[in-house]
């Protein structure tokens, strides 16, 4: 098995337990205000995104190494690029955020902090996508 596809496996893993956290009954984890380790403001959207990516991430894995090149770079490329727009927005585009609630009005620390997620997954994804 390549290294793409171990990696899209490993996706596939990662972005399903994110999709969970707001279900898991672990304390500490979503906080009185609905927030996913005080940060994340995560809802129905959100999750519906994880699942969508963590199938499309298996889907590809299982089918070839060229599928999951494929989904590295392509979910690697939107998830970075939202990452980088959370960064200066406070909210993204794959979630419809931006047209939503626009640039939120929240502290840079706070929009830094809720994009890191997509920076170092779509970030690493791309890194791994485009490994030969």
């Amino acid at each position: 098995m390549t290294l793409h596809r171990k990696t899209a496996f490993a996706y596939a893993v990662i972005l399903a337990l994110v999709a969970s956290l707001n279900y898991l009954p672990i304390p500490g984890i979503v906080d009185a205000e609905g927030r996913t380790f005080g940060i994340f403001a995560l809802d129905i959207y959100d999750d519906a995104l994880h699942i969508a990516s963590a199938l499309w991430a298996l889907v590809a894995g299982v089918l070839s190494t060229r599928a999951s090149r494929m989904f590295l770079i392509l979910f690697g490329a939107l998830y970075f690029l939202d990452g980088l727009l959370g960064t200066y927005a406070g909210s993204g585009f794959l979630d419809l955020g931006i047209f939503t609630w626009g640039v939120l009005d929240i502290s840079y620390t706070l929009k830094f902090l809720s994009s890191v997620p997509h920076l170092l997954l779509g970030g690493f994804a791309l890194y791994i996508g485009f490994k030969r």
